[in-house]
């Protein structure tokens, strides 16, 4: 083999005769060497690639362009660190994209249900100017009222002027109306009420423990739901005479519009402009306050036109159009609960049922739900689902306080005839003793506390010291002793709050001591929630434990704290302000600010707390709305 190769290479330069020619001396073909008959084919030259370019219609001109590198090329080039992160950059625009589809598919599925509404409301805006019509009816005119004409007036102001409110006459008068209330009646017949006839086909949906029950067709609706009593003629005037009245009655007539195009929210205007028009009816007798809380009723309905019929936190008076706020599209429990006795009491006073229709389906969804804990609900509710959102906390502070308070006083307010208010209390309140109920140390202090997910929180609003007063409130109206017993307990706490505050006034939120350590009080304070605003809570319970005990102390404590104010809130050139410190005396902070509660609520039950006269808005005839706006007692038809 190697002489084999030695000789190919020789053999490669050789001319193809030298093939053919016998080996030197003869010798035979036999014998002769192996000789390779075809010589093996060239190397081919080395190159790295071959880059082929197909072009259709188009000459290679050698630019850039054509020499990029295909997509996949420079993917392969990259490191596996780039790779990842390019993926994972991918992966997050993919799930931003497919959350604001889903968040934008909600709002779309909102704007078409409430334009679907709107066009289901059309018939109510008929007959109204053609340019730029308002979504609800316009308000009369405070003009047309026959007592702003000056003969009028002239004989109000005659009248002999008395100490304290008018005697409220609960029960409607059967009897036809004289001096001039005939007029005013027949004129309150021209404002628009609801137009759906009373055979209104959608059929109502009663959810009792979580099974939902239909009227059959023909039948009555359970006895728990309070019936709308028929619509009653006005009462006759019972107007004061007073200047200040006749002062501020003047400017609700003449000033008070709501035609504005305005956001309010649903719960504050409700509880402060509605229920304040309301009692203002009844202190006087004078229907011009009843126009304007039906005008404004009708304002604030668009609010209630969501896929759950949970409303809205927000509308717009003007325009009609409401909306949840920006940041969510969650409303707050306490507040879509806690309009109830308002818009109630304006169907029984108007005849027309949609507002009280809207609040109790409200109350009944509520009743149903999933997610509540011994009868605690959580603060927050979804509009579009109807179903409890943030589940797992639990708090009788803010967001959730007036949800148990409305409960005790709608059933007040009925009668005592709605039976499933009562039982949602009553197990609350239970609730309450079994998860948010501690004692504090040194001193023992009764206190209820927030839970979130299991985890007892020693922290307290100012704003559940309204639980004693409603406690008392509910013992009044025959509930149990021990009701009683864990009022006094926490009215002690609550005036704790306010006394070991060097100001004498509680702060927004206190934190207390559960582990007795030496040198500590029970209540601490952070320094974010130090600040006073002015609340009426404590005032408002004292009112309550006062009039159903008798007992002096309340009074006592109620002076202490109406002297706290007036050292270190009141305003030299007038009216008083919140403070940011109440720990500090020398300097307490004003904020320059007053809350409207504070005249609303504040100082009235400090003037109801002082008087020793039970008949002053007497506990058997009124019930308080959360402002402090008294409504009547039905009496059974």
């Amino acid at each position: 083999m190697a002489a084999c190769e030695g000789r190919r290479s020789g053999a490669l330069g050789s001319s193809q005769s030298d093939f053919l020619t016998p080996p030197v001396g003869g010798a035979p073909w036999a014998v002769a060497t192996t000789v390779v008959m075809y010589p093996p084919p060239p190397p081919p030259p080395h190159r790295d690639f071959i880059s082929v370019t197909l072009s259709f219609g188009e000459s290679y001109d050698n630019s850039k362009s054509w020499r990029r590198r295909s997509c996949w090329r420079k993917w392969k080039q990259l490191s596996r660190l780039q790779r990842n992160m390019i993926l994972f950059l991918l992966a997050f625009l993919i799930f931003c994209g497919l959350l604001f589809y889903i968040n934008l598919a909600d709002h779309w599925k909102a704007l078409a249900f409430r334009l679907e509404e709107e066009q289901k409301m059309r018939p109510e805006i008929t007959g109204l100017k053609p340019a730029n019509p308002p979504v609800l009816p316009a308000p009369q005119k405070a003009d047309t009222d026959p007592e702003d004409f000056p003969e009028i007036s002239s004989q109000k102001s005659q009248r002999r002027v008395q100490r304290g409110p008018p005697h409220l006459q609960i029960r409607p008068p059967s009897q036809d109306l004289k001096d001039g209330t005939q007029e005013e009646a027949m004129k309150r017949e021209e404002v628009p009420v609801d137009p759906r006839p009373e055979g209104d086909p959608q059929r109502t949906v009663i959810s009792w423990r979580g099974a939902v029950i239909e009227p059959e067709r023909g039948t009555e609706l359970p006895s728990r739901k309070a019936a709308v009593p028929t619509k009653p003629p006005l009462p006759p005037a019972r107007t004061q005479g007073t200047p200040e009245f006749e002062e501020a009655r003047k400017w609700v007539s003449k000033k008070l519009h709501f035609e504005k195009d305005v956001d309010v929210n649903l719960f504050e205007s409700t509880i402060r402009i509605l229920g304040g028009l309301l009692s203002a009816y009844h202190l006087s007798g004078d229907s011009l306050f009843l126009r304007k809380a039906e005008d404004f009723g009708n304002r604030l309905m668009p609010a209630f036109r969501t896929p759950s019929k949970i409303p809205y936190s927000d509308v717009n008076i003007g325009t009609g159009v409401a909306h949840p706020p920006r940041w969510t599209s969650d409303s707050t429990v306490a507040e879509v609960t806690s309009i109830q006795l308002e818009f109630r009491e304006l169907s029984r006073l108007t005849g027309a049922k949609k507002f009280q229709e809207a609040v109790e389906k409200v109350t009944q969804h509520i009743h149903g739900l999933s997610g509540k804990k011994d009868g605690l609900v959580p603060m927050f509710i979804n509009t579009h689902s109807g179903l409890f959102t943030h589940l797992g906390v639990f708090t009788l502070g803010a967001r959730a306080d007036s949800y148990y308070e409305y409960l005790l006083k709608q059933w007040i307010q009925g009668g005592k005839q709605e039976t499933q208010l009562l039982e949602d209390y009553v197990e609350a309140i239970e609730g309450v003793r079994t998860h948010l109920l501690r004692h504090s140390e040194p001193s023992k202090l009764t206190f209820v506390g927030e839970l979130a997910h299991g985890r007892f929180s020693a922290k307290m609003d100012h704003l559940v010291c309204f639980l004693p007063g409603t406690l008392a409130l509910g013992v009044y109206h025959g509930l149990p002793a021990s009701h009683m017993e864990l009022a006094r307990e926490l009215m002690e706490t609550c005036y704790q709050m306010n006394r070991q505050m060097e100001t004498g006034l509680s702060p927004e939120i206190v934190h207390f001591n559960l582990y007795p350590q030496p040198g500590r009080r029970d209540v601490e304070v952070k320094p974010a929630d130090r600040h006073n605003l002015l609340r009426p809570e404590t005032v408002e319970s004292l009112f309550y434990l006062y009039r159903v005990t008798g007992d002096r102390k309340y009074q006592d404590w109620g002076w202490e704290i109406l002297q706290s104010f007036s050292r270190f809130t009141r305003v030299p050139s007038g009216g008083y302000s919140s403070i940011n410190n109440v720990q500090d005396p020398q300097k307490p902070e004003p904020r320059d600010k007053m809350e409207s509660f504070f005249l609303g609520e504040t100082l009235k039950y400090l003037f109801l707390l002082f008087s020793d006269d039970p008949n002053l808005l007497s506990l058997d005839a009124y019930v308080f709305n959360t402002e402090a706006h008294p409504l009547p007692i039905w009496t059974p038809a």
